[in-house]
């Protein structure tokens, strides 16, 4: 028998590797950024097109690279971040295998032109599919310029893989933001389509978190400091009122490198312990400054996950340097009880002399049943052939109440009043019905077996999110116009997000245009939603639904009409009138899975007097 095994060819290899290293656009974006970094650069562009799937280009003013370099930086294992394995533990630098421009050039079109501040000319070099194409002498700009074309369009099968423009986007702006945010005193712009994304100038972090971000953020942020002599902490968190529901604004960086590390992150979301409300997440931007040696970045091909020798300590620095800074800034809400009981800012003094007492003024002859005297106006042929009431306001007065009881008894022939039954119970008409509020929270409707009990808040949401779906199907959706139309500005990752999501969301019955970068007007919202501020409305939608996407996993529709469901709804604590409770059980029936709540639970529990004679009687 022959021998089977043999050595896979270099551009075969490079594939493989390209597999871990370059999953899809926004890897590709990450490494050839950190290229630039390394290259000592204080001005980094990127301009991308069509997401990143047609064009990938990176502009730098670093150092450059001579002809051999330029040529040998696309070999595997070439690298300049190291020389021997020893070094592994003293790396500062972003790069280090050797492998991202390898694999970037096996599954794509790359041409780079570099030159060095000393040298007159640069190299251009083209680069299809591992195969060197040309590499020549060239006039360039001191620096480097990648330009990365169809990415991966020698592996199609890995191509059809990407998810759509805007989502592919949102990925390269969460890894352009990490980078952002890991090196503020470099300037960074981004472009997509010929738009201008970002524009950051060299800055203070403070300052690269509001450009990023938003200008709201300014007043959200708390200072965090402590230098010991294991690490250096430093960065910003958030306060707990902006808490958000998706844990997406949260960023470590050890040695100016982003990780992930939910140990870490227990540290902070202890710090805020009794500070958040239920299932929310701090924002935090946090700087850990550590020794290399003590510290192992070769974990995870995207080098986002590190071992700690004493990662013990770490956690408890962490915990108390957060828990410190909220306390030193006094987070925690405070009452004025004098200020709160004083009413000496309500009156105004004046002297004694200006005061006069009220005096009341009236007609001792005036009567309201007298008949005023006005000029005639001039009848219309309508009123002088239909108008029974011509002769006076005091004629015929009294069948004005035979009009209301007919009115009433024809209503009541016309409108149908039928009985619901659930679970084999059968449920009393609406004029039946004794219905009870308990703590705000449950509604109970006596039934003929029994009793049962209604969760008001599922029940709502339950109705609410049955009906927006129906309007997603038939774009239906009623919109309320705002009498002033109200600008809102979002960050540019929720922007994006709002641009895909926008078909829909004009289908459920938002008035939306956009107005600018990053910008949009809002001149309506759907008609069943309570009136509220439109930022933290629109907030709490993009929120809620990439917490659902992430969660839940479930189509888009269905996970837009499930969080503006669950935001418009009427939350537990809301006292409710008898003819509103009235009006939520009829719609709750009419509802095809009333029983069933938007998390599974169930929104109805019946009780029967079996159960209660077993509970009480011997």
């Amino acid at each position: 028998m022959s021998d089977i095994i043999q050595l896979l060819p270099d551009a075969v290899a490079n594939q493989i590797a390209a597999g871990e290293v370059v999953q899809r656009p926004a890897s590709a974006v990450k490494e050839l950024v950190e290229n630039a970094i390394d290259s000592g650069a204080d001005k980094i562009q990127l301009l991308l097109k069509d997401s990143g799937k047609a064009l990938i280009q990176v502009i730098d003013n670093g150092c450059g690279m001579s002809g051999t370099d330029a040529r040998m930086c696309f070999e595997r294992h070439a690298t300049s971040k190291i020389r021997k394995a020893e070094d592994l533990f003293a790396i500062r630098t972003m790069g280090f295998r050797g492998e991202a421009m390898a694999s970037i050039a096996a599954i794509a079109q790359v041409e780079m032109k570099t030159r060095r501040y000393e040298d007159e000319l640069g190299t251009y070099i083209c680069i299809e599919g591992s195969e060197v194409i040309s590499q020549e002498a060239c006039a360039t700009s001191a620096g480097t310029s990648i330009s990365v074309k169809n990415l991966f369009y020698n592996t199609p099968a890995r191509r059809n893989f990407l998810k759509s423009n805007p989502v592919e986007l949102r990925h390269i702006i969460d890894e352009f933001q990490r980078v952002a945010l890991a090196h503020p005193q470099i300037f960074f712009t981004m472009h997509h389509d010929g738009q201008e994304v970002y524009h950051l100038p060299s800055s203070q972090l403070k300052q690269r978190i509001v450009h990023l971000f938003g200008n709201n953020y300014n007043q959200r942020l708390v200072p965090v400091e402590e230098d010991t002599t294991i690490i250096n902490l430093r960065g910003f968190v958030g306060k707990p009122e902006f808490a958000r529901r998706t844990r997406g604004e949260q960023f470590f960086f050890v040695n100016n490198r982003f990780i992930r590390d939910n140990y870490l992150n227990h540290a902070v979301m202890i710090a805020f312990e009794e500070l958040l409300p239920e299932d929310t997440y701090p924002f935090y931007v946090l700087y850990i400054d550590i020794d290399p040696s003590k510290i192992d970045i070769n974990v995870h091909p995207t080098k986002t996950e590190i071992k700690y020798q004493d990662e013990k300590a770490i956690y408890a620095i962490i915990r108390s340097a957060v828990k410190r800074s909220l306390g030193r800034y006094n987070i925690t809400p405070s009452l004025d009880f004098d200020q709160e009981n004083s009413i000496e800012h309500l009156i105004t003094a004046k002297p004694l002399e200006e005061i006069t007492p009220p005096s009341i003024s009236f007609n001792p002859n005036f009567n309201p049943f007298d008949p005023v005297e006005k000029p005639a106006p001039r009848e219309s042929s309508y009123q002088n052939s239909h108008n029974p009431y011509k002769g006076g306001m005091t004629q015929n007065w009294e069948t004005l109440y035979e009009i209301s009881k007919t009115d009433t008894r024809q209503q009541q022939e016309i409108i149908p009043d039928d009985s619901f039954e659930i679970n084999n119970q059968t449920i009393s008409k609406s004029s039946e019905r004794q219905l009870f509020q308990i703590q705000n929270r449950y509604i109970l409707s006596q039934i003929k077996s029994g009793f049962m009990l209604i969760s008001q808040q599922a029940a709502h949401e339950r109705i609410l999110y049955e009906r927006y779906l129906l309007q997603l199907q038939n774009h239906s959706g009623t919109s309320q116009q705002s009498l002033f139309p109200q600008t809102v500005t979002l960050n540019s990752s929720d922007f994006t997000l709002l641009k895909e999501l926008l078909p829909d969301i004009k289908a459920l019955g938002f008035d939306i245009r956009e107005f600018g970068k990053n910008t949009v007007v809002v001149d309506g919202i759907p008609a069943d939603v309570n009136p509220a501020s439109e930022h933290q409305l629109l907030e709490h939608l993009l929120e809620g639904f990439k917490n659902n996407m992430a969660i839940l996993k479930l189509d888009k529709r269905d996970t837009l009409a499930r969080t503006l469901a669950r935001n418009a709804a009427t939350k537990a604590g809301t006292k409710l009138t008898l003819e509103e409770m009235n009006l939520l059980i009829d719609q709750l029936f009419a509802c095809q899975l009333p029983n069933i709540a938007l998390n599974g639970k169930p929104v109805i529990s019946t009780f029967t007097m079996t159960e209660l004679a077993d509970r009480f009687e011997k």
